[in-house]
């Protein structure tokens, strides 16, 4: 007779030994915990979000601002919807410790998850807590400053399904007008993204201009559009004093006179690559240029790589460009705190104490 392994009987350390287990495959999620203090996050979250003006302990407590924070990003780490954030927290061991959820402990529900991320969009407290991420990495002199790279990636959206005549409203900035009979209706339609067509593909959503540090390759500003907006229109408002003094790379698509005084205006050397055009074919220098300026530019793809290859990519399951910004902003900040747990863990930089 065949005598298989034993099973279904519990262990007094069978969490422990599973614990184990998923950081010797390889836990991200115990790495970034290890790496990252999320207290520091705690003063930002309890002065915007929790009600100071509570006078007793009657009703149900609030589940802790920095618990729901950490299951935000879980959402946006692993592309999930807030239904699935809420399935995978009961279900996956990993993603409770992460979160310090006991055996005994109830996830916070999707509705409870929804409220919050929408609290943080409202609020702008994602900008907030990237700001304040920001500056803890500058303080550990990770924001090399030693150029910068500019780039554009889309942001999916949920395509809607309109009639001409609603999205020829919607473009000209009527769109607040439709729907207005139909209020469960108007609450789905997103009236804020837009199609936009790019070597031959279609996009539809907005899209996430970044600022990176070229040596760090660390996001230090972003700012979130709608998808028809031209890369080079979000120049002015990345840059800043903080980049006097430093190269600027970005590919041909930031090419033009309004760029340049821009960025010259802010004592920044331009280093974009030029393109040909017709009739007007590239020169050889002008080639080893472009080749010269793109070993540095390439490392802004290293950071939007990262995002769709092991973040779930840049996708919103949102309404209204308040609430899009507010969850791409968590999705900078989730690559800003990975970018730094591996620095920190394979030393690509020193980390000033």
């Amino acid at each position: 007779m065949v005598k298989y392994k034993q099973m279904g009987k519990a262990g007094w350390f069978d969490n422990d030994e599973n614990s184990a287990k998923l950081s010797r495959l390889g836990n991200p999620l115990q790495k970034l915990a290890g790496a990252v203090d999320f207290e520091m996050f705690r003063p930002e979250l309890e002065r915007h979000l929790l009600n100071h003006a509570r006078k007793g302990n009657a009703g149900c407590r609030p589940y802790d601002v920095v618990l729901l924070f950490k299951l935000a990003l879980i959402k946006h780490i692993y592309g999930l919807s807030d239904e699935q954030a809420e399935y995978q927290v009961t279900d996956r061991l990993s993603f409770r410790e992460f979160l310090g959820l006991s055996s005994g402990d109830a996830a916070p529900d999707a509705r409870t998850l929804w409220a919050f991320q929408d609290a943080l969009a409202r609020k702008g407290l994602a900008e907030a807590l990237f700001a304040r991420f920001h500056a803890h990495l500058d303080s550990l002199g990770l924001i090399v400053n030693k150029g910068k790279i500019i780039d554009a990636t889309f942001v999916e959206a949920p395509r809607q399904r309109n009639t001409r005549s609603e999205n020829d409203a919607i473009k000209s900035g009527d769109g607040g007008a439709l729907w207005a009979d139909q209020p469960r209706k108007r609450r789905q339609k997103d009236t804020d993204a837009r199609w936009a067509r790019k070597d031959g593909e279609t996009h539809y959503g907005y899209k996430n201009h970044a600022k990176v540090d070229a040596g760090s390759k660390l996001i230090e500003a972003y700012a979130v559009t709608s998808a028809e907006v031209h890369d080079s229109r979000a120049v002015a408002p990345l840059v800043g004093a903080g980049d006097r003094g430093q190269d600027l790379h970005a590919d041909s698509a930031y090419v033009g006179a309004e760029v340049d005084g821009t960025l010259r205006a802010h004592g920044i050397t331009p280093q974009v690559t030029e393109r040909a055009s017709r009739g007007r074919p590239l020169t050889d220098a002008q080639k080893a240029s472009n080749r010269a300026k793109s070993k540095t530019r390439c490392r802004v793809e290293h950071a939007f790589g990262f995002v769709a290859n092991s973040l779930g990519g840049f996708l919103v399951r949102t309404v209204g460009l308040t609430r899009a910004r507010g969850a791409v902003g968590l999705i900078n900040l989730a690559y800003n705190l990975f970018r730094y747990e591996q620095i920190v863990r394979l030393r690509l930089l020193p980390v000033r104490r």
